[in-house]
């Protein structure tokens, strides 16, 4: 079976969360990385376990790890490896926003979204790349956004994270390919996310009105993307930046 392992960062919440149930359905082993918010982790754990009544799914392993910090991904990873001698698929997901405008941004907040965002991303392939050589076979998949392709005012740290994220996914795909493992990156417009969420009916109105489909996407969309690029049908695509924005960018 491939893809029979996974692993996503920022697994418990918002896209995360649909991308580990939705490849948890396909009968894949998911390990879930979250960053402390206990109360999504145990919601997750037991949405499992509600679904799991009614049909079979892959087993789920959900780790807290700050992805930003190298030590911990070190550990968390060796911690993987034990209960796995695989992995199959990455998914590079877990994120965070910081917005100001850049003449008022403090430089902590613009590096600590340089640092999970791209910084984490990196660590963490670092680490899980070696395990897809070794068998010749792997996915790996970025969260890029929209906003690393056109830029957004009062995201220069999140546009600069995304940006560099996507020229990561196309070289990594160069340098990879002969192993059999290909490198792809999503970039969602405005999805249906906690974020989101929070947003002012006003502000959701403008959006809206930007967005020839007249709706946010759903994270169930964009974790159906993602389990078509695990599967063999998808062997042939690597390098690539796709858009899921409901027409935002045409």
């Amino acid at each position: 079976m491939f893809p029979e392992v996974a692993l996503v960062t920022g697994g418990t919440k918002g896209i995360g969360r649909a991308v580990t149930l939705q490849l948890l359905q396909e009968g894949v082993k998911v390990i879930a990385l979250y960053r402390g918010d206990e109360k999504v982790r145990g919601e997750l754990e037991r949405e499992v376990e509600e679904r799991l009544k009614t049909r079979e799914m892959g087993k789920l392993l959900v780790l807290k790890c700050d992805i930003s910090q190298a030590e911990e991904v070190k550990r968390v990873i060796s911690q993987v490896k034990e209960a796995y001698p695989r992995i199959d698929v990455l998914v590079n997901n877990a994120g965070i926003t910081r917005d100001g405008l850049f003449l008022r941004m403090k430089e902590e907040d613009f590096m600590a979204v340089l640092n999970t965002n791209f910084l984490g991303a990196y660590q963490i392939t670092r680490e899980v790349l070696p395990l897809m050589v070794k068998v010749r076979r792997g996915r790996i998949i970025n969260l890029a956004s929209v906003v690393g392709i056109v830029g957004n005012i009062g995201q220069t740290n999140y546009a600069s994270s995304k940006a560099a994220l996507i020229g990561f996914t196309r070289s990594l795909a160069r340098e990879v390919a002969p192993f059999g493992i290909t490198v792809n990156a999503i970039a969602p417009g405005y999805i249906e996310t906690e974020l989101t969420g929070k947003l002012p009916d006003n502000i959701k109105e403008e959006f809206l009105k930007r967005i020839p489909v007249k709706r946010f996407g759903k994270p169930a969309e964009v974790a159906g993307l993602i389990k078509f690029l695990t599967s063999e049908e998808a062997d042939y695509i690597t390098g690539q930046v796709i858009v899921i924005d409901g027409g935002l960018t045409a």
